[in-house]
């Protein structure tokens, strides 16, 4: 039996300045603890599932998280399955679109798992795992758009029409996907299809619109492709009759030099056979491995028309390149070298085939006169045809 002491007369119950307030003693568990930062506390505080701000907190042996996971497994599959879709509605509130996709896709999982016996069976029930699986299937395609999944939206969307083809959302979140792809004619078949069924809806009408607009301006580039691979065509078909017309050898190896926008060419017309051939033209100066380059060569201009301003050369110290001390020579398509006159028009070396273009490069060698006997020994000696 407990005792009631009773203080004395002069006992004062209020504590005086001098009077030392006790402190109360820490909870055993935390007397051994070591000093922690505050990190370190917020840290240990995300262990705990009242303070989790996202799965990630949780680590694999947390029995608390362990404990509400199993409250969450309770019940039939349509009721767990609303668990999952719940949690993601609650996520995807906060767009956390990764996190509410994953509960989604557990609630559908939910769906599939083997009915535990005592669970409700019948119509109702199927109805009702039905309904959650649809808006599941909705809702993940949500986050999919988010994350611009869109592939993985569009499987979404065709599912959750196959269970309500009447599906507002799954209607437009489809459209907005295939449109996110450029897939702007499967976007008209979607969106009209969910018009269908929703014939004023304002957020349909306006993809509309859009697909509309898409459709025009890709029906407008390609018209435009085709006019310009048309026309590439007849230029291309132009210039290899002209070739012919002139008798013009060609030919191209397996791995032709890149020559950017060089090229043979009719100017000015290129789609008119009477307009005027040109072509790349090097010369080459092998006696000093030296070259110019000269992009547009005319079919009725002659070497010395461009020697002439060409001339002098930067690098001929000994002045032996002028206008009057200089050959030229082209290899032949059997190997040999014709000489080019100065005054000779291009088109007269090339017509008739026994000069060959090689990669739409016209190839000339220039040598001073006194040094192109030797140069021509050499190369027929190197060709075996001495």
């Amino acid at each position: 039996m407990s005792r009631i002491t009773e203080l004395a007369d002069s006992h004062n119950a209020s504590p005086t300045a001098d009077t030392p307030i006790p402190i109360p003693a820490l909870p055993p568990h935390l007397l051994s603890a070591p000093t922690q930062t505050v990190d370190e506390v917020a840290a240990d505080l995300k262990k705990s599932p009242f303070f989790m701000t996202s799965l990630d907190d949780a680590t694999e042996d947390n029995e608390q998280l362990d404990a509400i996971r199993a409250l969450m497994y309770e019940g039939t599959r349509a009721e767990i399955a609303e668990g999952f879709r719940e949690q993601g509605n609650e996520l995807a509130k906060m767009k956390k679109w990764g996190d509410s996709k994953e509960l989604y896709s557990k609630g559908l999982l939910a769906l599939r798992v083997e009915r535990k016996e005592g669970d409700s069976v019948g119509e109702a029930e199927d109805e009702r795992e039905m309904k959650v699986k649809e808006a599941c299937l909705v809702n993940r395609a949500l986050c999919n758009i988010e994350l611009k999944n869109y592939r993985s939206t569009t499987l979404d969307c065709q599912s959750a029409l196959l269970l309500t083809p009447s599906n507002l959302k799954a209607h437009y979140r489809l459209t907005l996907a295939l449109l996110s792809l450029s897939k702007f004619s499967e976007a008209l078949t979607a969106v009209q299809a969910g018009l269908a069924h929703h014939p004023s809806n304002p957020s349909l009408q306006s993809l509309l619109s859009k697909i509309e607009s898409q459709l025009a301006v890709a029906a407008a580039l390609a018209q435009r492709h085709l006019a310009e691979q048309t026309r590439k065509n007849l230029e291309a078909s132009t210039l290899s009759s002209a070739l012919k017309l002139r008798k013009i050898s060609t030919r191209t190896t397996p791995q032709p030099p890149d020559m950017e926008d060089a090229s043979i060419a009719l100017v000015p017309d290129p789609v008119s056979i009477k307009s005027t051939l040109t072509f790349p033209v090097i010369l080459l100066y092998p006696l000093h491995l030296q070259s110019d380059f000269i992009k547009a060569f005319g079919e009725e201009q002659t070497l010395l028309g461009h020697l002439e301003y060409l001339f002098p050369l930067p690098w001929d110290e000994e002045g032996e390149y002028t206008t009057k001390e200089v050959e030229a020579y082209m290899e032949t398509r059997e190997g040999g070298l014709v000489k080019w006159g100065k005054k000779v028009p291009l088109l007269k070396v090339l017509s008739g085939g026994k000069v060959e273009v090689v990669d739409g490069i016209v190839r000339v060698n220039v040598l001073p006169v006194k040094r192109a006997g030797q140069w021509i020994e050499q190369v027929r000696a190197r060709r075996g045809k001495v």
